[in-house]
């Protein structure tokens, strides 16, 4: 990233890889506009808490959070442009399993993702919930906030843990993008790799083995949102979660898990799964032989 969070100072008082799968749509994950909000805002299962400004999140951690994570879509600032674009946003928080942005609703604001875990879906017209990709932290999302005509956003977001994000409402992040170009290339370039993800997963659903697509999901996911701990990568997810990322059943799932926990290539826990090795857990797949 262009600038240094640390060394910067707010003065002023403004406020990946997964693969697909499907599962059928609860209601509960799209709740009601909370009373007040406007349409097409954060809609959350909580009332909507005021928005707290940077100068007060940068004593709880925002600015180390940033310099740590150094987003793409803030890379190339100069530090001048960096705390500018800062200043125009507001820290929110979201509690597990609420949806930040709802499918077919206004664009009105863009997220960048400061903590926890996040992952877009849509549901189909029959009413089936389909899982895309994982937004690990620093990635951003809500991205059609910046095109010229107001739009929808595609697909919805979901927290799968508790997040906290910055959010630039849409005329406050067109006129950043404006200002600075680098801000609408970033964000191109985040497009292009979400498609080049999509690629990998389709190509993946369409020629690889049972075996083979869970072992790409679970080391797609050890990269984006996977935690190094002693012994391997832990993953906190669950086997129906798996089961959704890489389009195989449930049983299926459950039985590949258990085999490669005999074998030593993982630890299975409750909601969690160690990696011990990544790359071994790969050359396994790809020399066993589908049932």
């Amino acid at each position: 990233m262009g600038a240094n969070a640390a060394d910067l100072e707010i003065t002023s008082q403004g406020q990946h890889v997964g693969g697909t799968g499907v599962k059928k749509y609860s209601p509960r994950r799209v709740p009601t506009p909370p009373t007040g909000s406007s349409k097409g805002g954060v809609k959350n299962e909580l009332s909507p808490a005021r928005p707290k400004s940077l100068l007060s999140n940068k004593v709880t951690g925002v600015l180390p959070l940033l310099r740590d994570l150094k987003p793409r879509f803030l890379e190339g600032l100069t530090p001048v442009e960096f705390k500018s674009a800062l200043a125009e946003a507001t820290y929110r928080k979201f509690p597990a399993n609420s949806v930040i942005t709802n499918q077919d609703q206004s664009a009105e604001h863009l997220y960048l993702l400061l903590t926890g875990r996040a992952r877009f879906f849509f549901v189909t017209e029959r009413g089936q919930e389909v899982i895309l990709l994982w937004i690990p932290p620093g990635d951003i999302f809500g991205s059609a906030a910046l095109l010229p005509p107001l739009t929808e956003y595609h697909v919805s977001v979901e927290a799968t843990r508790t997040c906290s994000a910055l959010a630039w409402e849409r005329a406050a992040i067109r006129s950043l993008a404006a200002r600075y170009p680098k801000l609408l290339e970033n964000a191109f370039y985040l497009t292009l790799h979400y498609l080049s993800a999509y690629r990998a997963a389709h190509g993946a659903l369409i020629s690889n083995t049972s075996q083979e697509r869970l072992a790409h999901v679970l080391v797609g996911l050890a990269t984006g949102i996977g935690e190094k701990v002693a012994g391997g990568v832990e993953l906190k997810i669950r086997n129906e979660e798996l089961a959704n990322e890489a389009n195989l059943s449930l049983f299926s799932v459950s039985r590949l898990i258990s085999e490669w926990h005999r074998n030593g290539l993982l630890l299975k826990g409750r909601g969690k799964i160690l990696l011990r090795s990544p790359e071994g857990l790969l050359r396994r797949a790809y020399n066993q032989a589908e049932p």
